[in-house]
């Protein structure tokens, strides 16, 4: 067995428990709490956050409850598990909403299909990257959330405090949302018009704990950048669309019917906006992974040496910390995955003959490959929260969908089976870039790969109905586009095919929308970030930024500390997440079987309301402050 002191992994005789019971059973019911939110949290900011360092956290918390004293090893594989969740979350949310916006509600089982085809194929292609990318290249790709993972589990093992934390955090985010939703205590947004110095601008902030959380995962930067994005289009582009259409009399193209001076703020940004917002997004998304392209061919080549030589390797790997799962399974896996899309009716959405089946089918395993290996590359520097995933399903959306248009198939089946090739794609890649950290992160430790890949496994066949009945519930409570879950990238992947399948696309709006996620670029910025500022509201925006300033008050205050995801700040606001997402799902169950109402007036309303909103911001920001200025993990 293997243990580590620092970086580096020692070999000893000492076994210790690791795939036990309670390690699977707890991952399993942690991966489906993390699922549900972090489906909730997507659909409203269009981002997901990892959820490796909070479950590990949280297992040990529970052995402790439980009075089950865990491994460090039974902690590892439980946080494995759990965090598997994220991935099919964030591929799921970034693309099946898009068929509520066209009317189509897919069936519950289809959602789920989806989902774990996605998951296995992202595991399956995986596996012969391990040694390659985890142990070869040990010293070259840090894996951020991994290496910083690796570091709570001795910290928590070795009885170190902070755990408490992400339980205050999913409290207060619980409390806040019921008070907001069941309630209707106060406003959820406060607003500040600025008509007399820009038409149509305003200035806004929602009250939103899981948005103040995110900003500060973030981090002032990251958040900064985001918020700039939506100060342009709030402050920019829809004043100077209002400015230059107040004299125009014959409405403006794509606008068919009404003049831009009867048009609101929000008719604005619907009919010009989002399609620039849309053109930012998918021109970040596009040169994000076209910049991969040498790492993409370089971690080709290695795959391709690295599987020539496994064969004489494999006979000398007897040690478990280097064992992977056996090759059937990674080729079976695979071979199941485009099997299954090609010959089985129903699991693409829509109605469609064998051909286009099996070209969806081909499209997913050409392009599942591909961007596996890209992002379980990518990941290993950037991190798995940064990954471009909206990246990876475009440029899967848009070949796709070329090879549709010029074989003429162009129908609402054509479209929405174009869409789910791209869920199953986007899973497949987050999927990898999940598994890379975990796989990380028990390098470090001294886990067993093959454990922990099955446990992925594991945690996907179970996370993948929490996941699809989160996103069933809340199209059916609220719809998707809407102000409450404006499913961002969901919404962009609709736009992006009914483009290409009808060329009906806006183009002047979505190029000007890529000129600006390009000057981003140029400037050093993160274009994916501040492109979905320019596509999400300001005041989904603002929230996070107020977070972000918290979270760069408090490293003002103590600018030398341990990695950023292991504080319990980080903890508390992975708690605020948490609790308001399960709380919007337990909202969202009660408003779909009309024992709630969807909206009503809040109690509080004009300044005593706003008032009293400030406060809770400001009480919420206060908590994230005390958290980050405790202790940090040893």
């Amino acid at each position: 067995m293997a243990v580590t002191s620092g970086s580096t992994v020692i070999l000893t005789t000492e076994p210790l428990a690791e795939f036990t019971v309670k390690a699977v059973v707890t991952g399993v019911v942690l991966g489906m709490v993390f699922g549900a939110a972090n489906a909730y949290l997507g659909l409203r900011v269009g981002m997901t956050v990892s959820a490796s360092i909070p479950a590990a956290v949280m297992t040990v918390a529970v052995f402790k409850l439980l009075r089950r004293q865990g491994t460090i090893l039974e902690a590892n594989i439980s946080q494995t598990i759990g965090s598997a969740s994220t991935a099919l979350a964030t591929g799921t949310i970034f693309t099946v909403p898009a068929l509520f916006l066209w009317g189509i509600i897919p069936p519950y089982l289809q959602i789920v299909a989806l989902c774990f085809l996605g998951g296995l194929l992202g595991v399956s292609a995986m596996i012969p990257l391990r040694r390659l990318l985890i142990v070869q290249a040990h010293d070259e790709l840090p894996y951020p959330e991994g290496t910083a993972c690796a570091e709570v589990l001795r910290a928590t093992a070795a009885g170190a405090s902070g755990s408490e934390w992400i339980f205050r955090g999913m409290a207060v985010g619980a409390a806040v949302k019921l008070a907001l939703s069941l309630a209707f205590l106060l406003p959820t947004t406060l607003t500040v018009a600025l008509p007399a110095i820009l038409p149509r601008a305003q200035l806004a902030v929602e009250l939103a704990p899981a948005l103040l959380g995110v900003g500060f995962i973030l981090g002032y930067r990251q958040s900064a950048v985001c918020v700039s994005g939506s100060l342009i289009s709030s402050l920019v582009l829809i004043p100077l669309i209002a400015w230059l259409g107040a004299g125009l009399a014959t409405p403006l193209y794509p606008e068919t019917h009404r003049l831009i001076a009867q048009m609101s703020v929000d008719d604005i940004w619907g009919r010009y906006v989002r399609y620039i917002g849309a053109g930012a997004v998918a021109t970040a998304g596009i040169l994000t992974v076209m910049r991969g392209l040498p790492t993409m061919g370089g971690a080709f080549v290695a795959v391709a040496r690295g599987m020539r030589r496994r064969g004489a390797g494999a006979a000398t790997t007897a040690v478990d910390t280097d064992r992977d799962l056996p090759g059937i399974f990674i080729i079976g896996g695979i071979v199941t995955v485009v099997a299954v899309a090609a010959l089985v009716p129903g699991v693409f959405a829509g109605h469609m003959g064998p051909l286009p089946r099996a070209i969806c089918a081909a499209g997913v395993g050409v392009f599942g490959l591909l961007f596996v290996t890209v992002a379980a590359r990518i990941v290993g520097i950037i991190g798995v929260s940064s990954q471009p995933t909206s990246g990876v399903a475009l440029v899967t959306l848009l070949g796709v969908a070329s090879v549709f248009a010029a074989a003429g198939w162009t129908d609402p089946s054509a479209r929405a089976a174009v869409l789910t090739v791209g869920t199953i794609v986007a899973i497949a890649a987050s999927k990898a870039g999940d598994i890379s950290q975990d796989l990380k992160t028990g390098f470090l430790v001294g886990a067993t790969p093959a454990r922990q890949q099955f446990g992925q496994l594991i945690g996907a066949a179970f996370a993948c109905w929490a996941v699809a009945a989160t996103v069933l519930l809340l199209g059916t409570a609220y719809g998707f586009g809407t102000k409450e879950l404006p499913a961002p990238q969901a919404t962009l992947m609709k736009t992006i095919i009914e483009g290409v399948l009808s060329g009906a696309l806006p183009w002047g709006l979505v190029l000007s929308g890529g000129g600006l996620a390009i000057g981003a670029m140029l400037c050093g910025v993160s274009g994916l970030a501040f492109a979905i500022g320019v596509y999400l509201p300001l005041s989904t925006m603002a929230a996070l930024y107020v977070g972000g300033c918290v979270r760069g008050a408090v490293e003002y205050r103590r600018p030398t500390r341990g990695p950023a995801q292991s504080d319990p700040g980080v903890l508390a606001a992975s708690g605020l997440v948490a609790g308001e997402g399960l709380a919007g799902i337990l909202v969202a169950g009660l408003v779909a079987a009309n024992i709630a109402p969807k909206s009503m007036a809040p109690m509080l309303r004009g300044l005593p309301g706003e008032l009293a909103a400030v406060v809770v911001v400001l009480a919420v920001c206060y908590f994230l402050y005390r958290g980050g200025r405790t202790s940090i993990i040893p």
